[in-house]
């Protein structure tokens, strides 16, 4: 994907924009999420196959990082450092997703469709935010 490709995507020529709204919709998509786990544990447990305590303890994690990724998306200028570290464990979430599914999980169909997908959500929310990183950094060099 291209800079202008990105720019599109994001409707705004400003890297800094383009990298806080992609940081900001990772922040509500989690933070959705980490809702849903906590407050429907026992449910979304028996539907997708998966232990609610394990749920529970997802959406305590989730419901953290979210807050840090909003509070990173609401500064004017993202520092690079913690963007990288966004991308970093995002990319690790979704590596880890897919590790749980083969070595230890047995989720129902639902569970296993429903974590393959949020894997390549998180992952593609990575790549986004990486790109418009390495938008923001090749405007100030």
């Amino acid at each position: 994907m291209s800079a202008t490709q990105l720019s599109a995507l994001v409707r705004t020529g400003d890297p800094h924009t383009a990298l806080r709204r992609f940081l900001a919709l990772d922040a509500v998509v989690t933070g959705a999420n980490a809702l849903a786990y906590l407050a429907l544990s026992g449910p979304l447990g028996r539907l997708l196959g998966v232990d609610s305590t394990l749920l529970l303890a997802l959406g305590a994690f989730l419901a953290v990082y979210a807050a840090a990724v909003g509070l990173l998306a609401s500064r004017t200028r993202p520092a690079a450092l913690p963007v990288r570290a966004v991308v970093e464990i995002n990319l690790a979430w979704a590596a880890v997703s897919c590790l749980a599914l083969v070595l230890w999980l047995t989720p129902s169909t639902a569970g296993a469709v429903w974590t393959v997908v949020q894997a390549l959500t998180v992952a593609g929310f990575a790549v986004l935010q990486y790109m418009a990183l390495r938008a923001r950094q090749d405007i100030s060099d």
